[in-house]
Protein backbone atom coordinates (compact mmCIF):
# COMPACT_ATOMS: atom_id res chain seq x y z
CA UNK A 1 0.00 0.00 0.00
CA UNK A 2 1.09 3.58 -0.68
CA UNK A 3 0.02 6.93 0.77
CA UNK A 4 1.11 10.43 1.68
CA UNK A 5 1.48 11.24 5.36
CA UNK A 6 -0.20 14.63 5.28
CA UNK A 7 0.31 14.99 9.02
CA UNK A 8 1.80 12.59 11.58
CA UNK A 9 1.94 13.81 15.15
CA UNK A 10 3.85 11.78 17.74
CA UNK A 11 3.04 12.71 21.35
CA UNK A 12 5.58 10.91 23.52
CA UNK A 13 5.69 9.94 27.19
CA UNK A 14 8.54 8.61 29.28
CA UNK A 15 7.20 5.65 31.21
CA UNK A 16 8.38 3.58 34.16
CA UNK A 17 9.86 0.39 32.66
CA UNK A 18 7.96 -1.98 34.95
CA UNK A 19 4.65 -0.35 34.02
CA UNK A 20 5.41 -0.55 30.30
CA UNK A 21 6.48 -4.18 30.66
CA UNK A 22 3.08 -5.04 32.12
CA UNK A 23 1.41 -3.68 28.97
CA UNK A 24 3.53 -5.38 26.32
CA UNK A 25 2.97 -8.99 25.21
CA UNK A 26 5.98 -11.31 24.85
CA UNK A 27 7.98 -11.87 22.72
CA UNK A 28 8.11 -8.05 22.71
CA UNK A 29 9.71 -6.08 25.54
CA UNK A 30 9.94 -2.30 26.15
CA UNK A 31 12.83 -0.53 24.47
CA UNK A 32 14.50 1.71 27.07
CA UNK A 33 16.03 5.15 26.60
CA UNK A 34 17.97 6.48 29.58
CA UNK A 35 16.22 3.98 31.83
CA UNK A 36 12.72 4.89 30.64
CA UNK A 37 10.28 3.16 28.33
CA UNK A 38 8.82 5.30 25.53
CA UNK A 39 5.08 5.29 24.87
CA UNK A 40 2.74 7.65 23.12
CA UNK A 41 -0.04 8.56 20.75
CA UNK A 42 0.34 8.75 16.98
CA UNK A 43 -2.24 11.01 15.30
CA UNK A 44 -1.92 10.59 11.56
CA UNK A 45 -3.80 11.87 8.53
CA UNK A 46 -3.21 9.79 5.44
CA UNK A 47 -3.92 10.95 1.91
CA UNK A 48 -3.88 8.97 -1.34
CA UNK A 49 -4.00 5.67 0.57
CA UNK A 50 -4.30 2.94 -2.06
CA UNK A 51 -2.65 -0.21 -3.46
CA UNK A 52 0.75 0.86 -4.81
CA UNK A 53 -0.14 -0.06 -8.38
CA UNK A 54 -2.93 2.56 -8.46
CA UNK A 55 -2.42 6.32 -9.08
CA UNK A 56 -2.58 8.74 -6.15
CA UNK A 57 -5.89 10.28 -7.22
CA UNK A 58 -7.56 6.89 -6.63
CA UNK A 59 -6.55 6.84 -2.96
CA UNK A 60 -8.49 7.58 0.21
CA UNK A 61 -7.99 10.22 2.90
CA UNK A 62 -8.48 9.45 6.57
CA UNK A 63 -7.76 10.55 10.14
CA UNK A 64 -6.30 7.82 12.35
CA UNK A 65 -4.79 7.30 15.79
CA UNK A 66 -2.60 4.68 17.43
CA UNK A 67 -1.54 4.10 21.04
CA UNK A 68 1.98 2.67 21.00
CA UNK A 69 4.95 1.58 23.07
CA UNK A 70 8.51 1.38 21.70
CA UNK A 71 9.64 -2.24 21.83
CA UNK A 72 12.40 -4.63 20.91
CA UNK A 73 12.48 -8.36 20.29
CA UNK A 74 14.84 -11.10 19.23
CA UNK A 75 14.34 -12.07 15.59
CA UNK A 76 16.17 -14.26 13.06
CA UNK A 77 18.69 -11.46 12.42
CA UNK A 78 19.15 -10.61 16.10
CA UNK A 79 17.66 -7.71 18.05
CA UNK A 80 14.96 -5.77 16.22
CA UNK A 81 13.14 -2.58 17.22
CA UNK A 82 9.70 -1.18 16.50
CA UNK A 83 6.46 -0.36 18.28
CA UNK A 84 3.68 -2.34 19.89
CA UNK A 85 0.37 -0.80 18.85
CA UNK A 86 -2.20 -1.67 21.48
CA UNK A 87 -5.09 0.02 19.70
CA UNK A 88 -5.85 1.78 16.42
CA UNK A 89 -8.77 4.15 15.86
CA UNK A 90 -9.91 5.61 12.55
CA UNK A 91 -12.44 8.08 11.24
CA UNK A 92 -12.68 6.00 8.06
CA UNK A 93 -15.24 3.20 8.00
CA UNK A 94 -13.24 1.61 5.17
CA UNK A 95 -10.21 1.34 7.47
CA UNK A 96 -12.39 -0.11 10.22
CA UNK A 97 -13.87 -2.74 7.89
CA UNK A 98 -10.66 -3.55 5.98
CA UNK A 99 -8.12 -3.37 8.83
CA UNK A 100 -7.08 -6.87 9.88
CA UNK A 101 -8.72 -8.27 6.75
CA UNK A 102 -7.38 -6.62 3.57
CA UNK A 103 -4.32 -5.13 5.33
CA UNK A 104 -2.78 -5.66 8.80
CA UNK A 105 -4.08 -3.73 11.79
CA UNK A 106 -7.58 -3.83 13.23
CA UNK A 107 -9.20 -0.40 13.79
CA UNK A 108 -11.95 0.87 16.05
CA UNK A 109 -14.30 3.56 14.76
CA UNK A 110 -13.88 7.13 16.03
CA UNK A 111 -14.94 10.73 15.38
CA UNK A 112 -12.11 13.23 14.81
CA UNK A 113 -11.97 16.99 15.33
CA UNK A 114 -9.02 18.71 13.63
CA UNK A 115 -8.26 22.43 13.39
CA UNK A 116 -5.03 23.70 11.82
CA UNK A 117 -3.36 27.04 11.12
CA UNK A 118 0.17 27.85 9.97
CA UNK A 119 1.39 27.75 13.58
CA UNK A 120 -1.23 25.95 15.68
CA UNK A 121 -2.69 22.47 15.59
CA UNK A 122 -5.61 20.89 17.45
CA UNK A 123 -6.31 17.18 17.03
CA UNK A 124 -8.92 15.32 19.05
CA UNK A 125 -10.91 12.14 18.71
CA UNK A 126 -13.46 10.12 20.63
CA UNK A 127 -14.12 6.46 19.92
CA UNK A 128 -17.67 5.57 18.95
CA UNK A 129 -17.74 2.92 21.67
CA UNK A 130 -17.17 5.79 24.17
CA UNK A 131 -14.18 4.08 25.79
CA UNK A 132 -11.37 6.32 24.55
CA UNK A 133 -10.71 9.99 23.82
CA UNK A 134 -7.69 12.19 23.16
CA UNK A 135 -7.29 15.94 22.75
CA UNK A 136 -4.01 17.64 21.88
CA UNK A 137 -3.19 21.31 21.25
CA UNK A 138 0.22 22.25 19.89
CA UNK A 139 2.22 25.05 18.36
CA UNK A 140 5.03 24.73 15.83
CA UNK A 141 8.33 25.31 17.67
CA UNK A 142 11.57 26.84 16.46
CA UNK A 143 13.69 24.33 18.37
CA UNK A 144 13.47 21.00 20.15
CA UNK A 145 13.70 21.39 23.91
CA UNK A 146 12.51 20.03 27.25
CA UNK A 147 12.92 16.32 26.53
CA UNK A 148 14.57 14.04 29.07
CA UNK A 149 14.58 11.15 26.60
CA UNK A 150 16.47 12.74 23.72
CA UNK A 151 19.35 15.21 23.65
CA UNK A 152 18.29 16.88 20.41
CA UNK A 153 15.95 16.66 17.43
CA UNK A 154 18.32 14.47 15.43
CA UNK A 155 18.46 11.85 18.19
CA UNK A 156 14.69 11.85 18.60
CA UNK A 157 14.16 11.63 14.84
CA UNK A 158 16.52 8.67 14.48
CA UNK A 159 14.89 6.79 17.37
CA UNK A 160 11.45 6.97 15.79
CA UNK A 161 12.77 6.33 12.28
CA UNK A 162 14.19 3.04 13.51
CA UNK A 163 10.83 2.16 15.06
CA UNK A 164 9.07 1.88 11.70
CA UNK A 165 7.84 -1.70 12.23
CA UNK A 166 4.57 -1.84 14.14
CA UNK A 167 2.92 -4.91 15.64
CA UNK A 168 -0.69 -4.52 16.69
CA UNK A 169 -2.94 -6.53 18.94
CA UNK A 170 -5.66 -8.62 17.34
CA UNK A 171 -9.01 -9.29 18.94
CA UNK A 172 -8.38 -13.01 19.37
CA UNK A 173 -5.18 -12.24 21.31
CA UNK A 174 -3.13 -15.00 19.64
CA UNK A 175 -1.11 -13.02 17.08
CA UNK A 176 0.31 -9.56 16.48
CA UNK A 177 -0.24 -8.17 12.97
CA UNK A 178 2.89 -6.60 11.48
CA UNK A 179 3.08 -3.48 9.30
CA UNK A 180 6.18 -1.46 8.32
CA UNK A 181 6.32 2.18 7.21
CA UNK A 182 8.94 2.92 4.54
CA UNK A 183 10.03 6.28 3.15
CA UNK A 184 13.06 7.95 1.59
CA UNK A 185 11.82 11.36 2.77
CA UNK A 186 11.84 10.98 6.57
CA UNK A 187 11.70 14.42 8.20
CA UNK A 188 10.29 15.59 11.54
CA UNK A 189 9.95 19.02 13.14
CA UNK A 190 9.59 20.01 16.79
CA UNK A 191 6.32 21.18 18.29
CA UNK A 192 5.37 22.61 21.68
CA UNK A 193 2.54 20.84 23.48
CA UNK A 194 0.12 23.40 24.91
CA UNK A 195 -2.28 20.82 26.37
CA UNK A 196 -2.95 17.10 26.14
CA UNK A 197 -5.72 14.92 27.54
CA UNK A 198 -5.87 11.16 27.11
CA UNK A 199 -8.18 8.63 28.71
CA UNK A 200 -5.28 6.17 28.45
CA UNK A 201 -2.34 8.11 29.86
CA UNK A 202 -4.50 9.95 32.42
CA UNK A 203 -5.84 6.64 33.74
CA UNK A 204 -4.35 6.01 37.22
CA UNK A 205 -5.13 2.29 37.00
CA UNK A 206 -2.99 1.83 33.90
CA UNK A 207 -0.40 4.43 34.84
CA UNK A 208 0.00 5.12 38.57
CA UNK A 209 0.91 8.74 39.43
CA UNK A 210 4.34 9.66 38.12
CA UNK A 211 4.73 6.54 35.97
CA UNK A 212 3.91 8.27 32.63
CA UNK A 213 5.15 11.82 32.04
CA UNK A 214 4.75 13.85 28.85
CA UNK A 215 8.22 14.22 27.32
CA UNK A 216 8.06 15.69 23.80
CA UNK A 217 6.16 15.79 20.53
CA UNK A 218 7.23 15.60 16.89
CA UNK A 219 5.47 16.47 13.65
CA UNK A 220 5.86 14.99 10.17
CA UNK A 221 4.14 16.58 7.18
CA UNK A 222 3.63 15.76 3.49
CA UNK A 223 5.85 12.67 3.34
CA UNK A 224 5.21 9.94 0.72
CA UNK A 225 5.36 6.48 2.26
CA UNK A 226 4.71 2.84 1.48
CA UNK A 227 3.35 0.23 3.88
CA UNK A 228 4.62 -3.36 3.86
CA UNK A 229 2.97 -6.26 5.65
CA UNK A 230 5.28 -8.17 8.01
CA UNK A 231 4.97 -11.77 9.15
CA UNK A 232 2.76 -11.89 12.27
CA UNK A 233 4.23 -12.67 15.66
CA UNK A 234 2.67 -15.30 17.87
CA UNK A 235 1.80 -14.01 21.34
CA UNK A 236 3.26 -16.01 24.19
CA UNK A 237 0.50 -17.63 26.27
CA UNK A 238 -0.46 -15.69 29.40
CA UNK A 239 0.71 -12.31 28.09
CA UNK A 240 -0.96 -8.89 28.11
CA UNK A 241 -3.24 -9.44 25.12
CA UNK A 242 -4.48 -12.66 26.70
CA UNK A 243 -5.87 -10.60 29.58
CA UNK A 244 -3.55 -11.61 32.41
CA UNK A 245 -1.86 -8.19 32.49
CA UNK A 246 -2.98 -4.62 32.23
CA UNK A 247 -3.43 -3.47 28.65
CA UNK A 248 -3.70 -0.24 26.67
CA UNK A 249 -6.39 -1.82 24.55
CA UNK A 250 -9.93 -0.89 25.58
CA UNK A 251 -12.81 -2.99 24.31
Amino acid sequence: MSSVVERRLLVNYRVAPEVAASLVPPPLRPQLVGGFAVAGICLIRLGQFRPSRLPGWAGLRSENAAHRIAVEWDGPQGRSTGVYIARRDSGSMINVLAGGRLFPGEHSSARFDVRETAKDLHVAFASRDETMSVSVDLRIAERFQGSELFADLAQASEFFRRGSAGFSATRDGRYLDGLELRTDSWCVEPVEVRSVRSTVFDDRDRFPPGSAVLDCALLMRDVPVTWRALPPLRVVAGSATAGTKRTLRTT
